[in-house]
């Protein structure tokens, strides 16, 4: 049902992609009692996206979320605007320690949970359900896909994929800019720039 353009709003959060991604944090803004200004995209196909004004991006913002899956694409855009905040959004459902670190720009969904000391970069994704150990490392515009486990102490680098339902053994580094496919089982260190998938995980090809 059409609801018509919500009225604006000076704490009003600007949401940077009109997508499938889109979509569910604005679900996670609003249980968070968060109000959702405005929705902006390269190409807007409608003037409403879920009863928000969308329309194309500007450089500058005061509060904004990149809400794009692609983890390169995230970045690029995040390095390419300014402003004045880039919130956090965290589903209440979600059980995060007190003692770990959730940075800017970060989608933690429904259900995630991230034990002791974990250290969780700027502009994450961390998906529904998907759990993170105790001492674990995520670096900036990591993408942790439902379901999936990071195991105490493992380290992700930035801008890397970690597919549905994959389990990453403790202590494991995992390189930047890679794709673990959906369902692997990490046992042993992935360099950086790779495709890897399987179980046992190994490397397929570059990531390019």
């Amino acid at each position: 049902m059409n609801k018509g353009v919500r009225l604006k709003n000076s704490s009003g959060i600007t949401l940077y992609g009109a997508g499938g991604h889109c979509k569910v944090v604005m679900d996670i803004l609003e249980s968070m009692g968060q109000h959702v200004d405005l929705i902006v995209d390269d190409s807007p196909e409608d003037q409403l996206f879920m009863g928000t004004k969308c329309t194309k991006p500007t450089d500058t913002y005061h509060k904004v979320i990149v809400t794009i899956g692609n983890c390169k694409i995230r970045k690029a855009i995040a390095e390419r605007i300014s402003a004045t905040e880039f919130p956090t959004a965290i589903h209440p459902s979600a059980i995060i320690s007190p003692h770990s670190t959730v940075g800017k720009g970060t989608v933690v969904m429904q259900g995630v949970i991230a034990q002791s000391c974990a250290e969780i970069g700027n502009h994450c994704i961390l998906n529904t359900k998907s759990s993170v150990g105790h001492d674990v490392k995520i670096h900036d515009y990591v993408h942790v896909a439902s379901g999936a486990t990071i195991c105490g102490g493992s380290e992700i680098g930035e801008c890397t994929w970690i597919g549905a339902g994959t389990v990453v053994k403790q202590g494991i580094r995992i390189g930047k800019n890679c794709m673990i496919g959906a369902g692997s089982v990490v046992v042993k260190d992935i360099p950086d720039n790779v495709v890897a998938y399987g179980n046992p995980c190994r490397t397929i090809r570059e990531n390019v």
